[in-house]
């Protein structure tokens, strides 16, 4: 029952009459507050100085994805810049703890244009490039993020190719692929910056790992890969059983505090988010932030139960 609800609420994370419906709804607004801060570059500054003063480090994404216009992916480009620059203006971004930057900024580069039918992947490269030298400008990082499976071999030649100039920049490795394992190994290397989370798609069962079991197996291998290499994994997880294994396993690494970092959403489990920090560990916080909420909003019902518990209660008490 669990699978079939995930894949439905996937599938309508990609319709367009369903986000057309939701999005208009006053409380849809209202409960997505949780989860995304704010629609303005201000929106997502205010709440990175806020987490930033508990003790966090932030990672702010600006919503948007599967873009097919190119004005738009310029916009996007320069939306990102301005973002960059006014992170770049906090007293946090002068201040690394050892080589780790508080503050980063995370990108889709299916909103850059990859997904554009002539020169995407050029395209996409470039506006990427343009954002990470403003960015270096800043002090702020940049980690691209993963999509769906199929534009992972463009996103993981885009990112060889901008560690040339940018050899900081991180990217992101879903544990529910099955290349992952693999992916991970040529990736560890040093300097190298690997977010490993879960994955948040419907994946055929050909490329993907579709029971929990298998997925949750898969990322404690994969994090034992990066955790043996050169690199600096960012654990990204809201699993209590995945968090614990992954405490243990870079103990057994021998890592220091500074060579890691946990990774969660803005909105979920920020008790434990406050909980690991306070122990001396290095927690980012990922923040979005804009109008396009819609799909972000609708995986992270998919990913728990309780996430959509929330949602349906506070329409009930919206419409009552």
């Amino acid at each position: 029952m669990a699978a079939v609800l995930r894949s439905s609420l996937l599938a309508a994370a990609r319709s367009p009459r369903l986000e057309r419906a939701i999005t208009r709804l006053p409380v849809s607004r209202e409960v997505v507050a949780r989860f995304v801060a704010g629609t303005t570059v201000e929106d997502a500054v205010r709440t990175a100085e806020t987490l930033l003063r508990s003790g966090c480090f932030v990672s702010i994404d600006y919503l948007g994805e599967d873009t097919t216009d190119l004005a738009l992916a310029a916009a996007t480009v320069e939306q990102y810049r301005t973002l960059v620059t006014a992170l770049g203006r906090l007293p946090q971004a002068q201040v690394a703890t050892g080589a780790v930057r508080p503050l980063e900024v995370s990108v889709k580069l299916s909103a850059l244009g990859q997904a554009l039918p002539r020169d995407g992947h050029a395209i996409a490269r470039e506006h990427a490039h343009r954002i990470c030298a403003a960015a270096e400008a800043s002090g702020v990082w940049v980690t691209v993020d993963a999509e769906d499976h199929t534009t992972t071999d463009s996103t993981l030649s885009i990112v060889r190719e901008l560690r040339a100039d940018f050899p900081w920049l991180g990217t992101v490795l879903q544990a529910y692929l099955r290349r992952t394992e693999d992916d991970c190994r040529a990736l560890a290397g040093p300097g190298s910056r690997i977010r490993l989370c879960k994955g948040a798609y419907d994946e055929p069962v050909a490329v993907a790992f579709r029971e929990r079991a298998e997925v949750d197996a898969s990322y404690l291998r994969c994090l034992a890969v990066l955790t043996a290499g050169a690199g600096y994994p960012m654990i990204a997880s809201h699993d209590p059983a995945v968090l614990a294994a992954a405490q243990v396993g870079v103990q057994s690494a021998q890592r220091k505090a500074e060579e890691y970092e946990y990774q969660m959403l803005y909105g979920i489990r920020a008790d434990e988010q406050q909980r690991l920090a306070a122990a001396g560990n290095h927690v980012r916080v990922y923040v979005p932030y804009g109008d396009q909420w819609y799909g972000y909003f609708m995986r992270r019902l998919a990913e728990r139960p309780a996430n959509l518990g929330f949602f349906l209660r506070a329409l009930t008490a919206g419409n009552g």
